[in-house]
């Protein structure tokens, strides 16, 4: 009879979790090199990984060329769908609108608010600026559906302009998944109406993004998928609720301190496609690693010293995560690189190279991050 009980809570608690399968596609700079733009795309638009955490009071975003996830929500009644990118470093929602004539939106999927019975226009106007550009558009409000989920007046911003590198974005738009401190206009982000609507069980949603070409990368909401784990889940304290920010002990190397030294703080980022750091500290890491920084930041590597190469280990909140070199290091026809990126702060931003390894959850209710090994 206990097992009865166990299995019958076991299945209500499955059915509260709300899955939201993510596309693993063509990155814009694999697509680019296809078409033979990569070099002239880059030089004009260089890329500045920490951009997108200036707190300026705007909201900003980075030019990332190696986002590869992407989720479809719909907005609108009928529904309109976009592809967006679930940003855990960004917190407003936005996509193009047929108010915009750039050519970034005129190779993107534009919402039409004419075409929506519960569309309403809101007061405030929004910018989300970039390293090389920006983004302009006016708030609205609208029914947002994400992943069965259906939200309520949400407020999300339309672009009417938009940047001339974003027409290489596979994505629509964006989809924050930060909290509201940082949110532009402080608009309430797309979870936390999912709580206040009562449409999560547990005020946490977690994360899992395939490795190489396989499939099976979800967002979760209001839980824990424990099928995607492979051991037990590690919570690190957030040290500050604007990202998910926490505090990195070290970074080491054959347990030699390679970067990181005395400690720093880092914010898990599904919308950064790099391991991102001081520039000092990332040249450290890929000289240990036997690789070196081009113009642009890239680290080549030879494909063949890839089964060599030593792993990289980051200790958050006195526990050691370990990353391969299997994983740090991208392979592609055009040639292998690492996974680490220089920025021009001291914040590291552990992002899709490092969440791969791991199954992530993200808890706003007691404030805390868990990394668990993935499957």
């Amino acid at each position: 009879m206990k097992w009865l009980v166990l299995l019958s809570v076991l299945v209500a608690f499955a059915e509260c979790l709300h899955k939201i399968p993510l596309i693993k596609g063509k990155t814009a700079r694999q697509s680019l090199q296809e078409q033979g733009l990569w070099e002239e795309f880059r030089k004009a638009h260089p890329y500045n990984p920490t951009a997108k955490f200036i707190q300026d009071g705007t909201e900003s975003m980075t030019n990332d060329a190696d986002m590869a996830y992407y989720g479809v929500i719909s907005i609108g009644t009928p529904p309109q769908s976009f592809t967006v990118v679930f940003d855990t470093g960004s917190s407003n929602l936005w996509v193009p609108s047929v108010y915009c004539s750039s050519q970034a939106c005129n190779n993107h999927r534009k919402f039409n608010p004419q075409q929506s019975s519960t569309f309403k226009w809101g007061t405030e106007a929004i910018s989300i600026q970039y390293g090389t550009g920006s983004m302009t558009g006016r708030l609205a409000v609208d029914t947002v559906e994400v992943g069965g989920i259906t939200v309520a007046n949400q407020v999300f911003g339309m672009s009417q302009t938009e940047a001339p590198f974003m027409a290489t974005m596979v994505a629509d738009g964006i989809l924050g998944l930060a909290f509201q401190s940082i949110a532009s206009d402080n608009v309430v982000p797309v979870f936390d109406m999912m709580v206040q609507q009562n449409l999560v069980s547990q005020k946490m949603f977690s994360v899992y993004l395939s490795r190489g070409s396989k499939e099976g990368s979800v967002v979760v909401f209001g839980g824990i998928d424990e099928s995607l784990m492979s051991g037990q889940i590690t919570y690190i304290p957030l040290t500050s609720e604007t990202y998910w920010q926490i505090k990195m002990d070290s970074v080491t190397i054959n347990g030699n301190l390679v970067a990181c030294n005395g400690g720093c703080q880092a914010i898990i980022d599904t919308g950064t496609s790099l391991i991102v750091g001081p520039s000092s500290d990332i040249s450290n890491i890929n000289s240990r690693v036997g690789a070196s920084a081009d113009q642009y930041g890239d680290a080549p590597v030879n494909c063949q010293d890839i089964g060599s190469m030593p792993e990289v280990v980051f200790t958050l909140g006195g526990h050691a995560f370990t990353v391969p070199a299997s994983a740090y290091v991208s392979q592609s026809s055009y040639g292998c690189r690492t996974g680490f990126g220089a920025g021009n702060q001291q914040l590291w931003i552990l992002g899709d190279v490092f969440i791969r390894e791991f199954y992530v959850v993200f808890d706003s209710y007691s404030n805390y991050v868990g990394l668990a090994p993935a499957v």
